[in-house]
């Protein structure tokens, strides 16, 4: 299994690598959602307090800077990456594993309804991934 694709980088770092991209980014989303759903809906608080009133809702939300946090961490470990590896496997396999864990996430921490149709795409993003790698 060639993950370093001719850099010189072992396959355990390189999945490393793209397990942080990948966790780092499935966290920060799933915690911008989940700040978005507890903060509610900003037309319906802008209709009421205008502009500022959304925007603060927004930066006052503690989970909002979190998922921020975790999707600046998610972008510095894209760069470390590309930086070590080719980006014909960084990007297309951590955009498509975090496509797998915001669905599973998305399902148990946001409880939210996947259908049969996602779960299967996820599981054929896996087998594209698997051959990506190898």
């Amino acid at each position: 299994m060639n993950l370093g694709i001719n850099l010189g980088v072992n396959p355990w770092a390189a999945a490393a690598m793209i397990g942080a991209i990948v966790v780092t980014s499935t966290a920060g989303e799933v915690l911008t959602a989940a700040a978005m759903k507890s903060i509610g809906d900003l037309d319906e608080i802008r209709a009421h307090s205008g502009l500022k009133g959304a925007i603060r809702a927004v930066v006052t939300c503690p989970l909002f800077f979190c998922g921020v946090g975790f999707l600046a961490l998610a972008f510095f470990s894209l760069l470390f990456a590309l930086n070590h590896m080719s980006l014909g496997l960084v990007a297309p396999a951590s955009a498509s594993l975090t496509v797998v864990t915001n669905t599973v996430a998305g399902k148990f921490f946001l409880h939210e309804n996947v259908d049969r149709r996602r779960w299967t795409a996820a599981a054929l993003i896996c087998v594209g991934v698997y051959f990506l790698a190898h």
